[in-house]
This record gives C-alpha cells, sequence and structure tokens, in this order.
C-alpha cells in the first residue's frame, strides 16, 4: 500500500508541477522575483502533499540564510532541494548542464539564475562556474552547491570536490553547511516513498578568509557529521554510516 501512496504521489507531484508551471508563466514574466515565486510555492506544495500522501514530513533546522553566502549543503534526493527552495529567499543552483534541457524544470531554473556545470571538464568546469557567478548581471541571493557533486545516497561515501573551495575564494562570502538525511526516507532512485520527519539542517556559517583545504576539510567533517546524526535520529543503522574521511567519528 505505501508503494501504490508513493506511485501516486509522484503522479500528482509532476503533474502539480505542469499546471503551476502554466499558472505562474505570466507572474514569471511580469515581475523580477516571479521565478521565487513560483518554486517556493511550489516547493511547499510538495513539502505538503508528501506528508499527507505518504506521511512524509519535513523540517527545516537552524537559521535560515538570508542574505548573500554560499549553501554548502549534502545532497541525497530531490526532496533536499525541495526543502531548500521552500525557505531561502533567493535560490541559485550550481547544477549539472544537462538539466537545462529538461522541460519546464530547465527554463524556470534558468530563471533564477542556476550556474550550469560540465562535471566532465574538471578544472575547467571550474574555471567556467567561478566566470559565471563572477557576471556583475549574474542574480544575486544564497548560491547552492552540492559539494560532492552529486546525489549520495544514505550510508555511501562520495570524496568532496574543490569547487566549494573556489567559489569561497572568489567571492570572499561566508559558507553555510548544510546537512540531511532524507535519503533515507527519499531515494535517489525508485518509487517507494517511506514515512518519518525529513530534515535540512542549516549549521554554524564559516566565515571569509580561511585556507581552501582547511576549508574543505571543515566543510565535509561538519555536514558528513551533521548528516550522520540525523540520519541514526531517523533510523538508519548506525554501523551502516558511510566510513568517509572521519565521517564515524564526527557523527
Amino acid at each position: 500500500m505505501q508503494w501504490v501512496r508513493s506511485f501516486l504521489f509522484i503522479v500528482q507531484m509532476y503533474l502539480m508541477m505542469v499546471l503551476m508551471a502554466a499558472f505562474f508563466l505570466p507572474i514569471v514574466f511580469l515581475r523580477a522575483d516571479g521565478a521565487y515565486i513560483a518554486h517556493r510555492v511550489y516547493s511547499r506544495y510538495v513539502r505538503w502533499s508528501a506528508a499527507w500522501m505518504v506521511g512524509l514530513k519535513s523540517e527545516v533546522r537552524g537559521p535560515v540564510p538570508q542574505s548573500e553566502v554560499i549553501i554548502a549543503a549534502k545532497h541525497q534526493s530531490f526532496f533536499d532541494i525541495i526543502l531548500i527552495v521552500s525557505e531561502i529567499p533567493r535560490p541559485r543552483f550550481v547544477m549539472k548542464k544537462e538539466l537545462r534541457y529538461a522541460p519546464i524544470f530547465g527554463w524556470y531554473v534558468s530563471r533564477l539564475g542556476c550556474i550550469p556545470v560540465d562535471r566532465g571538464k574538471g578544472a575547467k568546469a571550474v574555471q567556467e562556474m567561478v566566470e559565471a557567478v563572477r557576471d556583475p548581471e549574474a542574480p544575486k541571493g544564497q548560491l547552492v552547491i552540492y559539494p560532492q557533486g552529486t546525489r549520495v545516497a544514505a550510508g555511501a561515501y562520495k570524496s568532496y570536490k574543490i569547487g566549494v573551495g573556489a567559489l569561497y575564494g572568489e567571492l570572499n562570502q561566508p559558507v553555510i553547511p548544510a546537512a540531511t538525511n532524507v535519503g533515507v526516507f527519499w531515494p535517489r532512485h525508485g518509487i517507494l516513498r517511506k514515512p518519518g520527519l525529513a530534515v535540512v539542517e542549516f549549521l554554524p556559517e564559516i566565515p571569509p578568509g580561511k585556507e581552501i583545504h582547511a576549508l574543505m576539510a571543515e566543510i565535509e567533517d561538519t555536514v558528513e557529521g551533521a548528516s550522520n546524526r540525523l540520519m541514526v535520529d531517523a533510523g538508519f543503522p548506525e554501523d551502516c554510516l558511510p566510513a568517509g574521511r572521519d565521517a564515524r567519528s564526527s557523527a
């Protein structure tokens, strides 16, 4: 029965994406903040429908960033994006370039000023990302980047990439680490959505001025440790936590 409810939830979620995209289209063209309004309304709808359709409640903890900052976030599934977008005022994501061509979604995220990155280009991709962020006409707000570069399943480990460090050095802005446990309930792939409490937690900011390698180590230890804690609180087996860089000792 949970699988059936999950399937119906997913169908209506994408149907509502199409309907809301059509509804907000004139607003996005007429108002400078139209795209932010559309994304926030849709994200809050997904959170609400997940709670009553599949029993997946959600919560955002910690001070929600309001100023220009870099958010270095753990990424486990689509749902952690939903939680972040539902709360921060002016989200802007570093995303894989393929998403530019996604129907509806691609056009809307371009209105936010999201930055497409070709992950196959390595150092050149980092350079292009920094140039895009430096564009004086780029929207201002909260720049969200996933330091691991992709979704990572609960219990898996993937090393952190230098991109967030390059942005930190270029922009001279604080970094806000963000942890999550959403992968316990909403996996990277598959239909089943489990009931429970999905959390994104904004952690204490890291001020500008740190040496880049020290920054990267602090981000990884902070995000992995807090994410492990949230996953264990959600019922994830402690002995299945990822054994990455000091992950167990910082959990």
